[in-house]
């Protein structure tokens, strides 16, 4: 075949194989078993992520990167890209140099040259795997449809059990309010900047920002403070981060630098810290961390905790999900526009992957076994959330009918199945092998 293949061609041919099962050996000589393929990324980093393999040294969990050829790697600068260093496996048409991560350690590479017999050509004309030959690939020509839906039901209450596990054990060691306030930072963050949200709820506590609500402050004074102190801590002002300057009025801005100046906060973040290279405009670490202001500002009476806790006491039996996301989502009127810092997608996964498992918890610390019982009904009862990367791949990787995933535990189900089973090589135990 000519030099001149595509990269997408590469992923074919990789494809071919692993539904072929063909046994696979490294450029270093050693046997690899690809146990999990991973998943298609559509960001930034290797070309699959969360793939398990077996080697001589057990099971490896990570990414896996595909070039034409390994000498791509370098010339692509991923030895200089820390979004790299997950790789376990690169996989290239032809070898012609050893790479490496970041840290200099060397990446098992796996030339398909070798591995495919007979003519190329012949091999891109076959049609595209659909499945590869996974255990679970096409479950519903294998089990009847309600069985499926009930395993994704089952599947669905782990994860929420899970969770509110996790959080019995967070309430052990802090107040209640702090760890709600964690938990909905981390939520803010999204994908790429939920570590760097969790150490500023870290470095800068509810009770620090709650605070500011005693001292009787006009509205918009108080809330210039509460932004202040937010972005100031984060290293997200516009003195230290120019992009922040898109999401702050001018006047507004040198408000919060004065503010922040005079501030005698020293736990302060680097921007270096965040993640803001190809982020959505509405995922701005900025335009969330003024959303988390604004909530803060409309729950200054009661305080956070209480005024979620009570939006879930108080949610109706029916359609309770509007009440819940009209009690999280944030707007801001900027002269005749309104914009929206926090929308109606992320204000319902934050209620369903923290506030309704927090509340389920918490009402079984404080003995409100009545409040246990209504956030899981209301867990039960929520509706589909958007979809994501994973919920895509989980559906096609199953060969499940779309519309049998029509609420938000049948997703959470997906989630758990794909974390639990599917990127741990925990084939054997999964309800779907």
């Amino acid at each position: 075949m000519s030099s001149n293949i595509t990269e997408s061609q590469v992923v074919k041919l990789w494809h071919q194989l692993l539904a072929d099962r063909t046994e696979l050996i490294t450029e270093e000589g050693e046997p690899v078993e690809i146990i999990y393929p991973g998943r298609n990324n559509d960001d930034r980093g290797a070309d699959f992520r969360d793939a398990v393999i077996a080697s001589k040294s057990g099971l490896v969990k990570g990414d896996v990167e595909i070039h034409v050829k390994s000498s791509d790697w370098q010339s692509h600068r991923h030895h200089q890209d820390r979004a790299y260093d997950r790789v376990i496996l690169h996989v290239v048409m032809w070898h012609n140099t050893a790479t490496s991560l970041t840290k200099g350690s060397g990446i098992p590479v796996l030339a398909l040259e070798k591995h495919i017999k007979g003519q190329h050509n012949h091999w891109l004309e076959r049609e595209s795997p659909v499945a590869l030959n996974l255990p679970c690939s096409k479950v519903m020509e294998r089990l009847p449809q309600d069985t499926v839906a009930r395993f994704l039901d089952d599947a669905g209450e782990q994860r929420f059990f899970a969770r509110v596990s996790q959080y019995q054990k967070e309430l052990a060691q802090m107040e209640a309010g702090e760890t709600l306030y964690q938990g909905i930072m981390e939520a803010l963050g999204y994908t790429k900047n939920k570590l760097p949200f969790r150490e500023l709820a870290r470095r800068l506590p509810l009770k620090a920002l709650e605070a500011i609500a005693f001292r009787r402050l006009p509205e918009k004074e108080h809330l210039a403070r509460l932004q202040a102190l937010l972005l100031g801590t984060a290293g997200l002002l516009p003195s230290r981060c120019q992009t922040s300057q898109r999401d702050l009025d001018e006047k507004w801005r040198d408000r919060l630098e004065w503010l922040w100046a005079i501030s005698e906060n020293t736990q302060v973040m680097s921007p270096n810290d965040w993640h803001l290279f190809k982020v959505r405009p509405n995922n701005s670490p900025v335009r969330r961390l003024l959303a988390m202001s604004l909530l803060l500002l409309h729950y200054k009476g009661k305080g956070l905790l209480a005024g979620l806790i009570n939006l879930v006491k108080e949610a109706p039996p029916e359609r309770s999900y509007q009440q819940l996301e009209s009690g999280l989502i944030v707007t801001l009127e900027a002269g005749s526009r309104r914009i929206t810092l926090l929308g109606r997608t992320r204000a319902s996964d934050i209620i369903v992957n923290v506030l309704l498992p927090f509340t389920s918890a918490w009402g079984g610390i404080t003995a409100q076994a009545e409040l246990t019982g209504k956030a899981l009904t209301l867990y039960h009862g929520y509706p589909q959330l958007a979809t994501n990367a994973v919920d895509r791949h989980m559906i096609k990787q199953l060969g499940l009918n779309r519309s049998l995933v029509n609420s938000a535990r049948r997703q959470q189900g997906l989630l758990h199945i794909y974390q639990t089973f599917c990127t741990q090589g925990e084939c054997h135990g999964c309800p779907f092998r």
